[in-house]
């Protein structure tokens, strides 16, 4: 059993909302739906405010319509002239047979009915002769009656008389509502009247700018709102979440594990919500796993203990045996040649399983956390020694060193680091054929540790058994098959030390290219004891 490696986050990437975290969602979510609803109310407030005036709007355009064609058929008055002023510059009443006009239809540029009262400022009118214009002008906003251009008077005569408001636009004054009207008595001419939408333009804009404020202040407060509320109701999800990340981290593969129980403290009174029963869902499933894993522990320790036992009691009688038989081989001289040759096979299967034992015990020892020796040992000269030991005991393959020039020193147990590096050639050495280059590498790395490589060139291991190489009594292939006495625990052994010295060992391989990487924690300099002049092995030339 083994715990899972924790997966990678992606990183998260705007344009993706599937690698947005949930809190994430929802305030993006609460503010798009803000923002549909600020727009949805604006544009019905738009349309509906842009109906009211523009009805209000053709009503007055309708009523200027009605008074200058009513006025348009007036006959030009007896006597025209301004009421003289009194004294008090008041208007006086006029003499008696005489009368006066308030306004003089002759007077500026443009239809006359543009001169009456009442007529508003920027008002627009034409008379109309069936196809042409006989006379357009507009009141500017200081009341003056001037002249519009022909392409204006052009536009303004092709209104029809059908008593209907419409929108144009007038070259050079801009939007106007205008209506077409013939005079109540008849005749040929069509009588246009116009007023500007400039009024209902700036109300409508006005009221879009203060809507739009309103809606961006409404969007921020609800932003920093929704991200206080959020936050504030996933909390316990965040609790949820951080204790099963807790709980991930913890070494779950061996050892006895101790989970938190309850691992999520959920209220009460909460216990019915989605949360609450998230957390009780987790609890319940961590309090499954710590009885499994209790269970496991125990059943471990169990057959641990009896391992340790076994191989404790099975020293006796295998050294018994190896006595007798080096006994019997002293007089193998008188004994038959059918008995000598048993006697050894006899010793020669006593050593392996002698070796089986030992091995076994050594991982009791090992899984039962007993400390090993502390000190600082000289790999380089280890690596010495050891790759001599294989050579004498491999002449048939090609030996390699790489070392740095100074010693590389580490804080360890020698005869174990010297059983890692042992096993290690050993496992080249019985899963190679002859003739097979083995490299033995070290070199310290840039962050402190040590990195220790045995590379050889041989047929390499299988890729379905490269995950289980490291497990007890793995077998590999015919092609690293089962040869002088090998028993299945020497890279067990190796994984178990270097673990026991807070290292990693790892292995990659193929055809032609098969390398174990062992990295253990460095020393400083200044502790390291250099043992290079307590030896006198050379070492050989590096390549």
């Amino acid at each position: 059993m083994s715990s899972a490696p924790r997966a990678e986050v992606p990183g998260t990437k705007w344009w993706q909302p599937r690698t947005w975290s949930l809190r994430r969602r929802l305030v993006l979510t609460q503010v798009a739906l803000l923002a549909v609803v600020c727009v949805s109310i604006g544009v019905a407030t738009e349309f509906a405010l842009q109906r009211f005036l523009m009805n209000q709007l053709d009503d007055q355009v309708m009523e200027a319509g009605r008074r200058s064609a009513a006025i348009f058929e007036l006959p030009p008055p007896p006597l025209m002239f301004p009421p003289p002023l009194g004294p008090d510059g008041r208007p006086m009443n006029p003499p008696p047979g005489r009368h006066h006009i308030l306004f003089d239809p002759e007077r500026g540029p443009g239809p006359g009915f543009l001169n009456a009262p009442g007529q508003a400022a920027r008002t627009v009118g034409a008379v109309v002769a069936p196809g042409r214009p006989i006379d357009a002008g507009v009141i500017t906003s200081d009341g003056d009656r001037v002249f519009v251009s022909t392409a204006a008077a052009d536009q303004l005569a092709q209104v029809p008389p059908d008593h209907t408001p419409r929108t144009i636009d007038v070259d050079g004054l801009g939007r106007y509502r205008v209506i077409g009207l013939h005079p109540r008595h008849g005749g040929p001419q069509t009588i246009v009247t116009g007023l500007p939408t400039a009024v209902v333009d700036d109300t409508l804009l006005w009221v879009l700018g203060m809507f739009a404020v309103l809606a961006v202040v409404a969007l921020i407060v609800a932003t920093l709102g929704g991200i206080l509320i959020i936050r504030r109701q996933l909390a316990p999800l965040s609790r949820v979440s951080a204790a099963a990340r807790a709980v991930a981290d913890l070494e779950l593969d061996r050892g006895e594990v101790r989970l938190p129980t309850p691992i999520v403290k959920v209220d009460p009174a909460s216990a019915h919500t989605e949360v609450g029963q998230l957390g009780t869902s987790l609890n319940r499933m961590l309090d499954r796993i710590a009885n499994a894993l209790s269970a496991r522990h125990a059943s471990e320790t169990r057959v641990r203990q009896f391992v340790a036992d076994a191989s404790h009691e099975l020293r006796t009688p295998l050294a018994a045996i190896r006595g007798y038989t080096e006994l019997a081989q002293r007089k193998r001289d008188d004994l038959p040649v059918d008995v000598a040759h048993a006697m050894n096979r006899v010793e020669s299967e006593t050593a392996r399983m002698t070796q089986l034992v030992e091995d076994m015990l050594l991982l009791a020892r090992l899984d039962a956390g007993r400390p090993l020796e502390r000190e600082s040992v000289d790999l380089s000269r280890l690596v010495v020694d050891t790759v001599s030991d294989a050579h004498v005991a491999g002449p048939q393959h090609q030996w390699s060193l790489e070392l740095p020039d100074d010693p590389v020193v580490v804080d360890g147990d020698e005869a174990r680091l010297h059983q890692v590096l042992a096993n290690l050639l050993a496992n080249a050495r019985t899963h190679t054929p002859p003739g097979t280059s083995v490299t033995v590498t070290l070199e310290p790395d840039h962050d402190g540790s040590v990195a220790l490589t045995v590379a050889d060139d041989g047929p390499g291991i299988p890729e379905s058994l490269q995950p289980e190489v490291f497990e007890r009594f793995a077998r590999g292939d015919s092609s690293r098959s089962r040869r002088e006495g090998s028993t299945g625990l020497g890279l067990a052994i190796v994984a178990a030390v270097v673990k026991a010295h807070g290292g990693t060992i790892g292995v990659r391989s193929a055809p032609g290219a098969t390398a174990f990487t062992v990295r253990l924690p460095g020393v400083a300099p200044s502790q390291a004891t250099h043992r290079s002049d307590q030896s006198d092995t050379k070492l050989p030339s590096q390549r």
